[in-house]
Parts: structure tokens; C-alpha cells; sequence
């Protein structure tokens, strides 16, 4: 649980090759492609309070993402 409450998330995907041990949780063939997201958490002061590191592979998921647009 957040002490203090995020108030935006920074998300960085990369695309790369699966390293042995993530190909072995993911049921994927080694170097397999994957996409890495690195997420970060932000304060309202800008500090980052959380981190995640995401790998889902290519091959058995799409990546959407839904961008509000201010009026």
C-alpha cells in the first residue's frame, strides 16, 4: 500500500529477447521476444514512490494503452 498516493505512473516499454530464467517462468522459448516495461510512480512533488518491472511476451498478449486527452 502506498504511504504516500501516487499521482501519475511513468511507463517505458522496450522491446528485447527473453533472458533463460524469464523464458522458463513464461512457458516461452529462450530468447523469445518480450516486451520490459519499467513503471514508476510518481508524488505529487515529482519523487518516485514505486517501481515495476513488467515482461510479457509478443508472441501471447497485445499492449494497449488509453491516453485521456484534456479539453
Amino acid at each position: 500500500m502506498f504511504k504516500t498516493r501516487p499521482s501519475h505512473a511513468v511507463e517505458q516499454p522496450e522491446p528485447r529477447q527473453a533472458t533463460a530464467e524469464e523464458a522458463s517462468l513464461l512457458g516461452v522459448q529462450k530468447a523469445a521476444l518480450v516486451t520490459h516495461i519499467r513503471r514508476t510512480y510518481y508524488s505529487d512533488q515529482g519523487r518516485p514512490v514505486e517501481t515495476a518491472d513488467i515482461v510479457v511476451p509478443v508472441a501471447l498478449c497485445e499492449i494497449v494503452y488509453e491516453v485521456p486527452i484534456g479539453r
